[in-house]
C-alpha cells in the first residue's frame, strides 16, 4: 500500500530541513572560514573600522583596522549579543563568556572567550590588531558568529571583574558571515 505526503508535510519537512541546514552553518559550503564586523561610532563619534576573522590552524585569525581613536591602548572585545543598537552599545551585554572564566589578558587559558585585550592607536588614531585566537571559534554553540565587537574608551587592566576596567563603549560592529 502506497501513501503519499500531503502538500502541507512536504512543506513542513522543507521548512525543518532549511532551519536545521542554517543552523548548523552548513549550507552548501560547510562551516563558514571567514566573519566580518564593520565598526561604527557612536552618535557623534568618530571611530570606525573593520575586524575580519578566519579560520586558522591555531583557532581564529583576527585582523582589525580602527580609526578615530584618541591615542593610546583601548580595550577591545567581543560581546555576548550582536547588538549595536543602543547609543551607549550596551545592548551588545558583557564580553563573552561561555565557559564563565574570570576576566583576564588575551594570552592566559583561564578568561573570557571575548577578551582580546587592547588595541593601540598611533598619533593618527589608527590602530591595527592582529593575533591568532584559540579560544575563538567560527561554528558551533561557542561561535562569535552574531556576537559583536566592542572598542572602548579606557585600556584594559586584565583584572578588574568582570570588564577590565576599558571604560565606556566607543564603537561596535555585528560579527557576521563573510564571502
Amino acid at each position: 500500500m502506497k501513501k503519499e505526503l500531503g502538500g502541507l508535510t512536504v512543506i513542513v519537512l522543507a521548512v525543518v530541513l532549511l532551519a536545521l541546514t542554517g543552523c548548523t552553518g552548513g549550507g552548501k559550503d560547510g562551516p563558514p572560514r571567514k566573519a566580518v564586523a564593520v565598526l561604527h561610532s557612536a552618535d557623534g563619534g568618530k571611530v570606525h573600522g573593520i575586524v575580519s576573522f578566519m579560520k586558522d590552524r591555531g583557532g581564529v585569525r583576527l585582523i582589525a583596522s580602527i580609526e578615530g581613536l584618541s591615542p593610546g591602548l583601548h580595550g577591545f572585545h567581543i560581546h555576548e549579543y550582536g547588538d549595536c543598537s543602543s547609543p551607549d552599545f550596551n545592548s551588545a551585554g558583557g564580553h563573552f563568556n561561555p565557559m564563565n572564566m574570570p576576566h583576564g589578558s588575551p594570552d592566559v587559558d583561564k578568561r573570557h572567550a571575548g577578551d582580546l585585550g587592547n588595541i593601540e592607536a598611533d598619533k593618527t588614531g589608527l590602530a591595527r590588531y592582529e593575533r591568532v585566537d584559540k579560544l575563538l571559534t567560527l561554528e558551533g554553540p561557542q561561535s562569535i558568529i552574531g556576537r559583536a565587537v566592542v572598542v572602548h574608551a579606557d585600556p584594559d587592566d586584565f583584572t578588574t571583574q568582570p570588564t577590565g576596567a576599558a571604560g565606556a563603549r566607543l564603537a561596535c560592529g555585528v560579527i557576521g558571515i563573510a564571502n
